[in-house]
C-alpha cells in the first residue's frame, strides 16, 4: 500500500484575489517595510495565494508599481486651476506636493523618471499650461516644468527623511553643531545657534516656490 503523504493535502479552489486586493496589500506592505520589500513572493504571502496566481493580474514588480501608481493617481481630487498664469502654476504645483507628501515612497519611484501614473498628468499639463500663457515658448515651458518639479520632488524627500529622524526622539548631530559654533569663523550662524535647527525645519515650499515660477517666466 502506499505510504501516506507528510503533507496535508490542499482542498478545494485558491481563494480568488482581486486587483483591490493587490493593491490594499501592496500598500500595506510599503506603509510597514518601505517600497524595497515589495516583492511578489512578499505580496503573494500576505494574500496567502501563490505568486503564480499574482501573475494573472500583474506581470513582475515594475507592472505592480505601474497599478499602484495608477491607483493612488486616479484617487486624487484636482482643484479648480485660476486663469492668471502665475497662479494657475502655483495651484497646480501645490496641488502635486500636496496629493505626493502623504505617500513619499511614491516621490522615490517618479524621481527615476520612468514609471507614473498617468491621471497625474494632469499637473504636468497645467503647469505646462500656465507657463505657456505667461509667455513662454513650449519647449521653454516643459524645461520650467521640470524645473518645478525637481524642486518640488527635492522638497518631499528631505521632508520625508527629516520626519523620519525626528521620530526617533534623540539629538541629532546637526543640533550639537550648531549648538557649539565658532562664531569668529560662522558669525551669521553662530548669532542664530540651535534656533537655526527650528528655521531650517519650517516649511520654505511655497516661499521657494513663488521665486522660482517668477525666475522661469523672466527666461528668453
Amino acid at each position: 500500500m502506499p505510504s501516506p503523504s507528510s503533507q496535508p493535502q490542499r482542498t478545494g479552489r485558491p481563494a480568488r484575489i482581486s486587483r483591490a486586493d493587490i493593491v490594499a496589500s501592496a500598500n500595506a506592505v510599503i506603509e510597514a517595510d518601505g517600497v524595497e520589500k515589495l516583492t511578489m513572493r512578499r505580496l503573494a504571502t500576505e494574500l496567502g495565494c501563490t505568486p503564480m496566481a499574482l501573475y494573472h493580474h500583474v506581470r513582475d514588480k515594475e507592472d505592480l508599481l505601474r497599478l499602484l501608481l495608477n491607483d493612488y493617481a486616479d484617487s486624487v481630487v484636482w482643484p479648480d486651476l485660476p486663469e492668471e498664469p502665475r497662479r494657475r502654476v502655483r495651484v497646480a504645483a501645490r496641488a502635486m506636493h500636496d496629493a505626493l507628501a502623504p505617500r513619499p515612497w511614491v516621490v522615490e519611484i517618479l524621481a527615476a523618471d520612468d514609471l507614473l501614473g498617468v491621471s497625474a498628468l494632469w499637473v504636468t499639463e497645467s503647469i505646462v499650461d500656465g507657463f505657456v500663457a505667461g509667455g513662454l515658448s513650449l519647449e521653454r515651458a516643459v524645461q520650467a516644468y521640470r524645473a518645478v518639479w525637481h524642486y518640488t520632488a527635492g522638497n518631499l524627500i528631505v521632508a520625508a527623511r527629516s520626519a523620519r529622524r525626528a521620530g526617533q526622539d534623540r539629538p541629532t548631530f546637526r543640533a550639537q553643531v550648531f549648538a557649539e559654533l565658532d562664531a569668529d569663523a560662522y558669525p551669521r550662524l553662530a548669532a542664530l545657534g540651535s534656533d537655526y535647527v527650528s528655521l531650517a525645519a519650517q516649511d520654505t515650499y511655497e516661499l521657494g516656490l513663488d521665486a522660482l515660477i517668477e525666475g522661469l517666466l523672466r527666461m528668453p
